[in-house]
């Protein structure tokens, strides 16, 4: 486990897609409280600086490093010239903060931030020719993050057009390895009913960053019986932190140890901070990572 760090998403102190989750939680105490729980680094909110030397002078104080952030794609929908412009600059930022992979999620279509759209019953899907332009598309902005010695993680997300196991297939099979590569999230593939062990073995030499996400089997029950969307699932608690939930972490550390892993493993957890304390559940969650050490 020496080549791996733990970092943690500042989603579940502020929620950027629901702001009035965690409104009233500061940036420092975030940090403050992720350090305090032991991580060694953190993905990128809405309420960090934008200032990279700024943003350095709060995380160095605290020995916390940066281990990426997201950028929304939207190669389907909108003028490409405008993603680009604004992928380059995210990349700038996270290259100068020392980030090594850059977190990309096509955002056209999606269904994720849409309060009224049930979940399960609403994925969206690209046709032919959207699907050759999304990948097009999305190799160009791997030659741009590999310009910085960088490369981007795609994350197959719910309610998104990369969801499921076959459309992560398709993704693996139609880009170029050395322009592409995947970001593994336990808890998006478990609540989409997908094997993450499966996926896990698949396309290890693939992966270049992992989230480590937990799913309460009840709540998902409740969103898929009750058709709620993404949004009003996540305020419900679709989503805890590992060992807290229905995934045995256990095989998956084993499996990324044995196979030399290197990188980051990012617990993300978005949930309702006035409900789940953050900082409680961010060290609830790194003591049962260390727990599983290696078995």
């Amino acid at each position: 486990m020496e080549k791996i760090k733990f970092g943690c998403a500042p989603i579940a102190w502020t929620n950027d897609d629901m702001p009035e989750l965690g409104a009233e939680n500061s940036f420092e105490q975030c940090i403050s409280e992720m350090a305090l729980a032991g991580y060694e680094g953190t993905e990128i909110g809405n309420k960090y600086p934008k200032d990279p030397e700024t943003l350095k002078k709060f995380l160095e104080a605290r020995n916390l490093e940066v281990a990426s952030a997201w950028f929304s794609a939207y190669i389907t929908t909108e003028d490409f010239n405008e993603v680009e412009e604004a992928f380059i600059a995210h990349r700038d930022f996270l290259h100068a903060m020392g980030a090594k992979v850059i977190v990309v999620s096509e955002q056209g279509y999606s269904i994720q931030g849409q309060i009224e759209t049930a979940l399960f019953e609403n994925s969206p899907t690209l046709n032919g020719a959207d699907w050759k332009r999304f990948i097009t598309g999305l190799e160009r902005l791997g030659d741009l993050a590999n310009e910085k010695d960088m490369k981007i993680v795609y994350h197959h997300h719910m309610g998104t057009t990369v969801q499921t196991t076959t459309e992560i297939e398709q993704l693996m099979a139609d880009t170029d390895p050395d322009k592409v590569s995947l970001l593994f999230d336990t808890g998006h593939l478990v609540c989409s009913g997908e094997d993450p062990m499966y996926i896990l073995d698949k396309y290890f030499d693939r992966i270049g960053h992992v989230h480590f996400k937990d799913v309460r089997s009840d709540v998902k029950a409740q969103v898929t019986q009750n058709k709620d969307s993404f949004l009003s699932g996540v305020k419900q608690g679709i989503f805890t932190v590992p060992g807290d939930g229905m995934i045995d972490f256990q095989p998956i550390m084993n499996y990324l140890v044995e196979a030399g892993y290197e990188g980051w493993i990012v617990v993300e957890a978005e949930q309702d901070p006035s409900v789940c304390n953050a900082f409680e559940y961010a060290t609830k969650a790194k003591k049962y990572i260390d727990g599983l050490g290696h078995n």
